[in-house]
């Protein structure tokens, strides 16, 4: 051992290290070291180097450990034989077991162990290179080992140490302070600030404990930013760049699908690109810049002309740029004025053509709607005419024949009357149907005016028709309809 030295704090407040009372170790972490372990870290503390391993939940065994209703949680802490100056003993001693205990006891209020119920979850602690304080720095590192291994967890869990010096509170003790110091107080707490580990060894005052546990607070809380930052860092993914990655892979295979795709068509492309461009190598340097804007090769001849109709028409204060410009515009205004011209005139013409069908169209179709109306009131007269005499012999009939021939020749009427409507609402339907599209009607002429003689001479056999049977149904009811009485013979006879 290093013989103690005169003072552990300097006069001007500093510690052999050069920290500040309140000031913590620097501390280095990795996560995920062991492929084998379902959880892993390594902590550097100071110059504690610890490694943690996490296994389960898993099947406990012995049988006889297994709990019914929670998981069984083991932590064994063990000390290297190379981790202190002068050889540790190899194996469990008394002091590996307390730290194991109290350690485990640490972690019990923030595991969620009920989820797991006849399972144990192991945590083997394995301490590489002692500088005191090792208990906290290896349940700092077993707190990101479980978190590694996706056990369940209330909170993560911090450790730090607190001691008296020189008759200094000071915090995180290192080797000299912690092994010529005056007292030494580890403490664990939750990220809520619920303590978990206590221990003392030495003595304090009550005041000298208040001042401590500000200052493990203080530590705790710097340890437990760490701890979150490099879990973050571990199974944090940024969003975006993964989203921009993968539309980046995503474009260039669609890009080199197309190539592969239009392969064919772009040699075929290319090919004739250099049938276009050969013959322009052998033009003039002037057809080539005017071939520039306009890869024409009719376009280029022209402008030619024009450039040596302008060289030799150059006149006095005018140069070949402005005389080129002007004939270029008078063209282009005599070709859009002969465009339009021809235009209107295209305009005019079919509009002639248009309107020509249309109106004898219009003129066909009101004399047949004229003809159809002066039939309908023929129709009429014709009807009323035969009613006439019918309307006499039934008044010269009996009652009982009156009274039985008047409701069917209602029937009848009505039904004449019925038909004849439809045959309006026809014509109608059909009259509209015509106007609708009179450039059908007039490419059907012929078939209009055949219709419109055809319905001259429907209505006349309609109503021929219609008599006859009025007669015969007149006929076949049960009394004889007759003009003259004589010839009835007796009243009420039946017809046989």
């Amino acid at each position: 051992m290093s013989d103690k030295p005169e003072k552990l704090i300097t006069d001007d407040g500093l510690r052999l290290d050069g920290r500040h009372a309140d000031e913590i170790r620097p501390m280095k972490i990795e996560i995920g070291v062991l492929s084998r372990a379902d959880g892993s870290c390594y902590l550097e503390w100071g110059r504690n180097k610890i490694l943690v391993g996490v296994f389960g939940p898993r099947e406990a065994h012995p049988r006889r450990l297994q709990r019914a209703d929670t998981a069984v949680i083991r932590y064994k802490y063990n000390m290297a034989s190379f981790s202190v100056e002068d050889r540790a003993r190899p194996g469990p001693s008394r002091r590996s077991i307390e730290i194991s205990k109290v350690s485990r006891e640490a972690f019990e209020p923030v595991i969620m162990a009920e989820l797991f119920p006849k399972t144990a979850i192991d945590i083997f602690v394995e301490v590489l290179q002692a500088d005191a304080g090792t208990r906290t720095a290896a349940i700092n590192a077993s707190s990101i080992a479980l978190a590694d291994a996706g056990v369940p967890m209330k909170g993560l869990v911090t450790s730090c140490a607190f001691g008296k010096v020189d008759g200094q509170i000071v915090l995180d003790l290192n080797k000299e302070e912690d092994n010529y110091g005056e007292a030494d107080f580890p403490v664990a707490m939750t990220q809520d600030g619920d303590i978990t580990l206590l221990q003392m060894d030495g003595h304090l005052t009550s005041d000298e404990i208040k001042k401590g546990l500000e200052l493990v607070k203080k530590g705790c809380k710097e340890i437990l930013e760490i701890q979150q930052a490099v879990l973050r860092k571990k199974f944090e993914t940024p969003v975006e760049e993964t989203e921009e990655e993968a539309t980046g892979i995503e474009s260039e295979v669609v890009e080199a699908e197309l190539s592969l795709e239009y392969a064919t068509e772009a040699a075929a492309v290319d090919d004739i690109i250099e049938e276009i461009e050969g013959p322009e190598e052998e033009l003039s340097e002037e057809t080539a810049e005017a071939c520039a804007v306009n890869e024409e090769a009719p376009e280029c001849e022209k402008l030619e002309e024009i450039i040596k109709e302008a060289e030799a028409e150059v006149v006095e204060g005018e140069t070949i740029e402005e005389v080129i410009e002007a004939e270029i515009e008078n063209e282009t205004e005599e070709e859009a004025f002969e465009d339009e011209a021809e235009f209107e005139a295209n305009l005019e013409a079919s509009y002639e053509e248009v309107s020509e069908p249309e109106k004898l169209a219009e003129s066909e179709l009101e004399e047949t709607v004229s003809e159809e109306a002066e039939l309908v009131p023929e129709i009429e007269e014709f009807n009323e005419e035969e009613a006439q005499p019918e309307a006499e012999a039934q008044l010269e009939e009996p009652v009982g024949v009156e009274e039985q021939s008047q409701p069917e020749e209602e029937a009848k009427l009505e039904e004449l009357e019925e038909s004849q409507l439809e045959e309006e609402v026809q014509l109608e339907e059909e009259v509209e149907i015509e106007k609708i599209s009179p450039k059908e009607t007039f490419e059907s002429e012929s078939e209009i005016e055949s219709e419109a003689e055809s319905r001259k001479e429907a209505p006349a056999e309609q109503a021929v028709e219609v008599e006859e049977e009025a007669e015969e149904e007149k006929c076949k009811g049960p009394w004889k309809v007759v003009k003259d009485p004589s010839e009835s013979g007796s009243r009420g006879e039946n017809d046989e």
